[in-house]
């Protein structure tokens, strides 16, 4: 690909300024047309170091209203102080439908670069392959316009570039070591750019730009631009078809199936107890220091005890090392992006503790039986999901799901006794008995969701919960056991 690039040949300098004009004059106009669709757009701007990255992008934004666009500078991290997944940062920087978002060098350099400095293996690096693979294509089946450029100038090119920036004061700042490191790397750099390129894509083709031909390659990435919009106003949004990939998954039972009974008696509750947040909290300590990131997802039926069971958890922990995400409807700017945003950007940061009362998993429950996605939409979101998952478990997380499971009987109790005790009043809504009327349809929608999600690398465990004691000395052993594992294995790799 870009071994046997070809330069550009000159252009007369007059029509091409005026092709460019006009083609910023009608990027201008399609701000309003993609707001009206609500078509939100990706312009990932890779390329070598002093190839004009930044130049382009402001010639790209020099005519367009700055409140529907942003840039993005991701900042490349050594591996060593990295405290959140690979994609992260450009999962949180993905735009509201309507609206574009520059990205300055993104995944593909964050990638390629720690490849080539050893940080990361040859096996993580391919899977941070597929990994941008993935992301892609939720994007694209989203209905993202995800558009890449690479800017390409040869080793001669950067060589004066890089000198002419670094011989002037104001300039000599912009040239770093990974710079210069590049260029006297440029050929092993030339290889990996171009092997990333080829692996990745599935999703969204590369495009690669003449960058010693300033003023052709902004009138190109323009006339791109320009183009994949058109394109996509006319056709509309896209939506991604439903498939499925074969993950290693754990038989769970029908929630019918489910025995309900389990009980504990109040002296060996407390004593349990106390023994299992006593032995959290140690464990808490020790996935700090070793950095170990865990995720705690919770899901159940209205009154199911998911609060008291919560808070059980939680109250052995160092309030400095975890975060509780209640997760309601989204909000107008969550609703307005892919529906995994909001959940990337609440992950943990390393060594931390996310505890999710509500999850990813309402795309496929109640946005589903409440008509708030379309049927394309739930159906891809099963496979989505588990990507998104062994990417966390991939990343060291440990990923551990809960289903708080109680019958109708029990609901019913639990919602009388709210509805009748002044100060459990405000837990009871008119919602919550609309919920309660559609078990019927919420029962095999959550049965489906357990068969097709529980993998083993993270899994789903049915917490009985009539009894709520019971429920709570469950969930806590089932934390510590997966807790005392991740540090077991976090050992062994250090060892080995």
């Amino acid at each position: 690909m870009l071994k046997d690039f070809e330069k550009k040949e000159k252009e007369n300098k007059k029509a091409l300024a005026e092709e460019t004009k006009a083609l910023s004059a009608k990027l201008l106009g399609q701000q309003q047309l993609l707001m009206s669709a609500k078509l939100p757009v990706i312009m990932l701007i890779e390329g070598w170091a002093a190839a004009g990255k930044g130049s382009l992008i402001k010639e790209l934004i020099s005519e367009i209203d700055p409140r529907f666009y942003r840039v993005e500078s991701p900042v490349i991290v050594p591996e060593s102080q990295q405290r959140y997944p690979f994609l992260y940062q450009y999962a949180g920087a993905i735009p509201e439908n309507g609206k574009i978002t520059f990205l300055d060098s993104g995944w593909m350099e964050g990638a390629v670069q720690k490849f080539l400095r050893h940080e990361i293996t040859k096996d993580e690096y391919r899977r941070r392959i597929r990994q941008v693979n993935e992301f892609e294509r939720q994007l694209r089946d989203g209905g993202y316009i995800v558009i890449k450029v690479f800017l390409h100038i040869d080793k001669d090119e950067q060589f004066d570039r890089l000198r002419s920036l670094a011989e002037d004061p104001s300039t000599e700042w912009r040239v770093t070591e990974d710079d210069l490191w590049q260029h006297k790397e440029y050929k092993r750099f030339r290889e990996a750019y171009d092997e990333f390129m080829k692996k990745t894509e599935e999703a969204a083709p590369w495009y690669i730009l003449d960058g010693s031909r300033r003023k052709t390659a902004v009138r190109d990435s323009m006339k791109l631009l320009t183009e994949r919009i058109d394109s996509a106003l006319e056709s509309g949004r896209y939506v991604g078809e439903p498939f499925e990939e074969k993950f290693p998954l754990k038989k769970m039972q029908k929630l019918s199936d489910v025995d309900l009974s389990p009980a504990i008696s109040d002296d060996e509750y407390k004593g349990e107890l106390h023994r299992l947040q006593t032995r959290l909290s140690e464990l808490h300590n020790i996935v700090y220091r070793k950095k170990i990131p865990v995720i705690l997802c919770y899901e159940g039926w209205d009154a199911a005890g998911k609060g008291g069971n919560i808070r059980r958890v939680a109250y052995p922990l160092d309030p400095r090392g975890f975060d509780v995400n209640p997760i309601a409807s989204p909000l107008p700017h969550e609703l307005n992006r892919q529906f995994l945003w909001r959940f990337w950007t609440r992950l943990p940061r390393t060594g931390h503790i996310a505890i999710f009362d509500r999850t990813w998993y309402g795309r496929v429950m109640v946005e589903r039986l409440e008509g708030f996605c379309s049927e394309k939409d739930w159906q891809r979101a099963y496979n989505e999901i588990n990507e998104f998952e062994r990417t966390l478990t991939e990343w060291g997380a440990v990923v551990i799901k809960f289903w708080i499971h109680i019958d109708q009987d029990t609901q019913l109790a639990r919602f009388t006794e709210r509805q009748n005790t002044p100060e459990k009043q405000w837990k009871i809504t008119d919602e919550d008995w609309r919920n309660r009327e559609k078990w019927d349809l919420y029962e095999p929608a959550v049965d489906e969701m357990l068969q097709k999600t529980s993998t083993k690398n993270a899994p789903w465990y049915i917490i009985e919960s009539n009894d709520k004691k019971y429920a709570r000395i469950k969930t806590l052993k089932i934390i510590v056991k997966a807790l005392e594992k991740a540090c077991e294995n976090h050992f062994e790799q250090i060892m080995e």
